[in-house]
């Protein structure tokens, strides 16, 4: 099928080559959402966003709207974006701070508008140079022109943007690791409850947490309206959303699509979209984040939806979809995230710290030749002890989802693939070497 012809709502401006500047930005309907939100009342706002039907963009698809009403009423309260991004393969907000930063201030001062909350703070993964630097000279732009600090246009209303760099570690995409980072300390998840960020969050204070793409339809959200957004896409997910796209596809990218209207077989093998896989046919595609479980060829045509893909036992997550052809070795595959995993564990509860650990040294002499037949029923035996029952959404063992997550990759793998895992065995080589 062609692609929709829903609107570009937050890549609208990236064919530009000056997307990231404050005159292409202001050129292009640059803080009118703003404009437009601050002469509703803050309830008005968060109500759009309600109607909006507004999914999480960050993994957990959480509705924005749900979880700003749940934050607790108090004197301080805190906004933070998290820009983390540290998923294998997910480079959307990567896109979205270097090239439209603006976009995304907008969207963060709407967002503190509605929350009526003073201060913000961007924490972007410090391996993002440009885009820190970008986000920052947005913010500076701002502040400039009346759109940050005090009485931002006359409003009455004031706001100020702290950028936070992050130091690299993937368990700081988590909420709760990333407000303990904010606050100088080593990234260790909070037990919730109670510590849920709406309740008890940055410096103990009430604080909201959304992801940068989140924030970035916020600005088309106001001056279109919630409906005109939940009028796009199908049932719970609604709008459109980023899709980062790359494995064995001829045209790796990020794609702006409108939810549930098309399927991974679109994005994949549309001429204007992946452009279809060059080396063979699909093997195996990771859908949401390797920290899911893997589709199937039989999958192709599951929609780029919320709940249909969560139907189908995997996740939509970060928006990541890596796509894996017939020259794939799923040992290797399964022993490179694992060991990701391993070197990313914060280390806090043993079944993540200890479990991973013990995977990928397996998985690595499997790949290596050193295997035993024994091997693979031992894998699946370590796998059920960090999420007992290989269900998902797997079963809690640790403090975040880290742990329970490390098994998908493995599991997908044996379930479909044990073939290869047993001829690296009895061949005592990979493979595909």
């Amino acid at each position: 099928m062609s692609v929709t012809e829903a609107p570009k709502i937050i890549t609208a401006r990236a064919s530009f080559d000056d997307s990231h500047t404050m005159e292409r930005f202001l050129a292009t309907g640059g803080n009118d959402g703003l404009k437009k939100a601050l002469a509703m009342t803050p309830a008005a706002v968060q109500a759009e966003v309600d109607t909006a039907s507004l999914l999480g963009r960050g993994g957990a698809g959480f509705p924005a709207g749900r979880k700003w009403s749940m934050l607790r009423k108090a004197d301080v309260s805190y906004l933070v974006i998290n820009g983390d991004e540290s998923e294998p393969a997910t480079f959307k907000d990567h896109l979205l701070v270097e090239r439209d930063a603006h976009q995304l201030v907008e969207g963060v001062t709407i967002a503190a508008y509605a929350l009526q909350v003073n201060q913000a703070f961007i924490f972007l993964r410090g391996e993002f140079a440009l885009g820190l630097e970008r986000v920052q000279e947005a913010i500076n732009d701002a502040y400039k022109a009346g759109a940050l600090g005090a009485n931002i246009f006359n409003s009455g209303f004031s706001l100020d943007i702290v950028v936070h760099p992050g130091a690299g570690a993937y368990i700081c995409g988590e909420e709760t690791a990333l407000l303990e980072a904010l606050e100088g300390k080593r990234g260790y998840p909070r037990i919730k409850p109670p510590f849920f960020p709406a309740a008890i969050g940055l410096y103990g204070e009430p604080t909201v947490v959304n992801n940068v793409e989140t924030m970035s339809n916020l600005p088309w959200i106001m001056l279109n309206g919630g409906a005109a957004f939940a009028a796009l896409g199908a049932g719970r997910s609604t709008g459109t959303r980023l899709f980062a796209l790359s494995g064995h596809v001829r045209n790796p990218g990020v794609y702006e699509l409108e939810m549930v209207k098309h399927t991974f077989r679109d994005l994949i093998f549309s001429a204007e979209l992946g452009g279809g896989v060059p080396n063979g046919d699909v093997k195996a595609i990771i859908p949401g984040g390797v920290s899911a479980p893997w589709f199937y060829p039989e999958q192709l045509d599951v929609p780029l939806g919320q709940d249909e893909v969560a139907e189908q036992g995997s996740m939509l997550g970060s928006g990541s979809i890596v796509v894996m052809d017939t020259t794939t070795c799923m040992v290797r595959a399964a022993w490179r995230i694992t060991k990701f995993f391993s070197r990313e564990s914060c280390g806090q509860c043993t079944p993540c710290r200890e479990g991973s650990g013990w995977l990928e040294r397996v998985l690595w002499r499997l790949e290596n030749g050193q295997g035993r037949i024994e091997d693979v029923d031992l894998l699946l035996d370590l796998c059920d002890n960090i999420a007992p029952g290989l269900s998902w959404p797997p079963q809690q063992t640790t403090i975040c989802v880290l742990g329970p997550s490390i098994p998908s990759s493995i599991h997908s793998a044996i379930s479909r693939f044990r073939d290869e895992f047993l001829a690296h065995i009895t061949q005592g080589a990979c493979p595909y070497a």
